[in-house]
């Protein structure tokens, strides 16, 4: 399994806990041949002598084998966290390189589920190959060679045995791997309806659908209980089986041994040392079942690693792409863009083209579903142009570093997010050496610096999770104030205004001047559109008007019937008698 690859920088302890472990297990190995010593030259001879000898040696061996446990469980340990520290870390960092096509294929609560509980499997696994997981396959093959080497007549049976219980342990893990990942599968389920709740429970409450959601949640955690189940039946299934093979044959062994004894073919410590290696043997069969069971879901779990990492990431930099290249002005200029998300068919933007100057603001108005947001994504490079071209400042903008196209972009979305800490970290989060000044400058020009000010802690004041003890437009102000700070020379605002009244937001329009960034913003206001210098209108993911506000006021019949919707019919009127 790939996944196990990342144990290469562990090899010097893993080397230590495996010398360790045979240390173990050849002190166990031995310890029969020393008990038919002491019953054959001590006990039936009456050697007091030989039995304190004989005994002496294996206490102490026995306190070697103790502490070589303990110190191979303290690298097992060491190893096995180390480990999942470096899988969680490539899995977290391959991630942060996945483009929104890539996280559309496999969804956060997989993600989640795969850098948590995968990473866990394979980690107790490790730590169980370095501690009981090879000891229990190489007591068995040694403690088979040893009765041997003991007896070969009365080790036959172990001989005819032990192939088809090896046999019957492989075809149980093969079926135990499919089922485990199954059960991986449905724990996807259940943690993506546990994530869902979470994120909307307030939503849940106001609609009362409480138990619609209970109802969902049954479902799909029933569907885990049973797939886990099955599996886990399979597992059990194979300890009785195991236990009743060598018991049997270990009373054939006492059967057979009776007879060697009484014609001579054999001594009773011979007897005494085989029925010792059958029994150890029973024991370590018996954790088999224990053994597959872990290493069936490890099995399961790596592949689901092993997906992330070798996903291909179908967004990266150009060949050509200059590392010295940045934003100077800011000009944007889209050139016969078409674009169609991956694995769909219907284009989301068709034939679009437009030209946005240095410094210029541009209204991007339009229906749900027009389009507005997948044009903005095209910008930064979350996704890219199925079709055209789109330049910035005269250049493809596949020839920027995709690093630095979105250091001096500055992207405000829908949806205000705000992580958990500081409104002071949360603004600075736009730029990570950012000084307090430029952290107050930018909230003042986001409108938000009196109402952080009145705050107990101020700028120190904690944010909850989303930032869930703030109102809307405290939020959508602060994630303006974010991307302020950067001072970017393009500025997209993804109908971010939304939650503020219209004097704050003629406040921050105005304050966001004094930037001098090219601005373009979603918006359906016309009180906010009509103060920029050109008004796109979208429509099925085409333009159907451009242009400033009274062009457009007197051409559009969409626009004016936004405007009418706004303001009023007479207004509409007004408006075109005045122009």
């Amino acid at each position: 399994m790939k996944v196990f690859l990342f144990l290469k920088a562990y090899r010097i302890p893993m080397a230590i806990a495996w010398f360790l472990m045979l240390v173990e297990l050849t002190v166990e190995l031995l310890h029969p041949l020393f008990m038919a010593r002491i019953i054959d030259e001590g006990i039936l001879k009456g050697d007091l002598d030989s039995v304190l000898f004989w005994g002496g040696i294996m206490v102490g061996m026995s306190f070697i084998a103790f502490f070589s446990g303990i110190t191979n469980s303290f690298f097992a340990a060491h190893v096995s966290q180390g480990f999942g520290y470096d899988v969680r870390s490539r899995l977290f960092n391959k991630i942060q390189t996945f483009s929104f096509a890539n996280l559309n294929k496999i969804p956060t609560s997989s993600l989640i589920t795969r850098m948590t509980n995968d990473v866990t499997q394979i980690q107790n696994t490790v730590f169980m190959s370095l501690r009981i997981m090879l000891r229990a396959p190489l007591l068995v093959i040694g403690a088979t060679v040893m009765a041997l080497f003991v007896n070969v007549h009365l080790a036959l049976m172990l001989i005819l045995v032990i192939p088809f219980l090896w046999i019957f342990l492989i075809i149980i893990f093969k079926k135990g791997w499919g089922k485990f990942k199954t059960v991986q599968q449905k724990l996807d389920s259940v943690n993506e309806v546990i994530r869902e709740n979470l994120t909307g429970i307030r939503l849940i409450r106001v609609f009362l659908r409480k138990n619609f959601e209970i109802d969902r949640f049954k479902q799909s955690n029933q569907k885990l209980k049973n797939n886990t189940t099955k599996a886990l039946r399979l597992m059990e299934v194979t300890l009785p089986i195991l236990l009743f093979v060598m018991n049997l044959s270990i009373i054939f062994v006492l059967w057979f041994g009776s007879i060697e004894v009484n014609s001579g073919g054999a001594k009773v410590g011979e007897v005494v040392a085989i029925i010792n290696y059958a029994t150890r043997i029973t024991s370590v069969f018996s954790i088999f079942s224990f053994i597959i069971l872990n290493f069936s879901r490890a099995k399961a779990s790596s592949h689901r690693i092993i997906e992330v990492l070798e996903t291909d990431v179908d967004l990266q930099d150009s060949e050509d792409a200059q590392n010295s290249l940045r934003i100077q002005k800011g000009e944007i200029e889209f050139k016969n863009v078409s674009f169609t998300y991956p694995n769909h068919d219907e284009h989301i933007l068709k034939d679009v083209n437009f030209k946005l100057n240095q410094g210029e603001t541009m209204a991007i108005m339009g229906a749900t579903g027009s389009g507005k947001s997948s044009l903005f994504q095209l910008i930064p490079r979350l996704y890219d142009t199925s079709i055209g071209d789109l330049l910035i400042d005269d250049v493809n903008v596949k020839s920027y570093k995709m690093k630095n196209l979105r250091d001096d972009i500055g992207y405000v979305p829908q949806e205000a997010l705000l992580f958990t800490g500081t409104i002071k970290e949360n603004i600075a989060w736009g730029k990570e050496k950012a000084t307090s000044e430029e952290i107050i400058q930018a909230a003042k020009d986001a409108q938000i610096h009196r109402t952080i000010s009145e705050l107990p802690n101020g700028y120190d004041t904690k944010i909850g999770q989303r930032g869930i003890n703030l109102s809307g437009g405290q939020k959508q102000r602060i994630s303006i104030a974010r991307a302020l700070v950067r001072k970017p020379k393009i500025l997209l605002l993804d109908d971010c205004t939304s939650a503020l009244d219209l004097q704050t937001e003629a406040k921050l329009l105005k304050c966001l001047k004094n930037y001098s960034c090219t601005t373009i913003l979603i918006t359906q206001k016309i009180s906010t559109a009509i103060e920029s210098n050109s008004i796109l209108l979208l429509d099925n993911g085409k333009i159907i008007g451009q242009g400033d506000h009274n062009r457009l006021l007197n051409s559009s019949i969409l626009y004016q019937k936004i405007f009418q919707s706004q303001f009023g019919k007479e207004t509409v009127n007004h408006e075109k008698a005045y122009e």
